[in-house]
């Protein structure tokens, strides 16, 4: 089982359009496919949901759908965090949220207040967000913490800390919904060893199921990080020894 999933939500527009429908009713039913895809994440154990909500790029769209999209966004921050806080599940945002309005920024703070405590599942929306600005202002925190260290090589653990994401571990599985094949500028540095899936399934109808089934390509794949089939055979069986040991012991005890 995956320890954290990354997804880029693409398709509402088409799964709309398709239907002779606005696109506003593809966004609207696309807020319906995340709660479910949040509660099945959940139940399956996973503890940390990244969805890419709204990119950087994103602004360039017209601008009653970019209109349309904040009160969206601003009605699912008023209505679920109550939820996410009752069911145990931790909200956090990242991007470059200074171009957002004050009252869409005020109900972030509010909702990651609320959830701060929540173990269940963290749950991320990657809002204004690219993967570029990510690593550029990660580099510029550094370089204003740490004057000195950029003047030399500059180790990875010394920027990690400065991400967007740094309370979490690197996805384990991305998934693109709606066709395309691309990460279009999504956590560039934390995806570098993640399993990629990229389905023609819209995100409207991406459900439960649909994440059974990525999930289980997922288990199907042999992650080796670098490193021979063989090694990773061994350094599962020397695991598994380690496990057994532990629990024998425990039992003696």
């Amino acid at each position: 089982m995956p320890v954290h999933v990354a997804i880029i939500m693409d398709g509402n527009g088409r799964w709309a359009r398709r239907r002779r429908l606005p696109r506003f009713a593809g966004h609207k039913r696309g807020v319906e496919a995340v709660r479910a895809v949040v509660k099945a994440c959940a139940e399956r154990g996973i503890q940390f949901l990244t969805l890419f909500a709204f990119s950087s790029e994103n602004w360039r769209r017209p601008p009653e759908e970019v209109s349309l999209l904040m009160q969206l966004f601003s009605g699912a921050l008023t209505n679920e965090v109550s939820k996410l806080n009752r069911n145990g599940i931790r909200l956090r945002v990242v991007g470059d949220l200074s171009r957002f309005d004050p009252r869409i920024r005020q109900l972030i703070d509010e909702g990651e207040r609320r959830t701060a405590h929540n173990q269940r599942l963290t749950l991320t929306i990657a809002a204004n967000y690219g993967g570029r600005w990510d690593i550029l202002q990660a580099l510029a925190r550094l370089a204003r913490a740490h004057p000195e260290a950029v003047r030399g090589e500059i180790p990875e653990e010394a920027l990690a800390p400065y991400l967007s994401m740094h309370y979490a571990p690197e996805p384990d599985l991305f998934i693109r919904t709606g066709g395309e094949q691309r990460l279009s500028n999504f956590l560039l540095w934390q995806l570098a060893y993640s399993e990629l899936l990229f389905t023609d399934t819209l995100w409207p109808d991406f459900d439960a199921a649909a994440l059974d089934g990525a999930i289980e390509s997922y288990r199907q794949r042999e992650r080796r990080f670098g490193r021979t089939s063989e090694q990773v055979e061994q350094a599962e069986r020397a695991q598994a020894r380690a496990t057994r040991g532990a629990s024998e012991t425990h039992k003696t005890a």
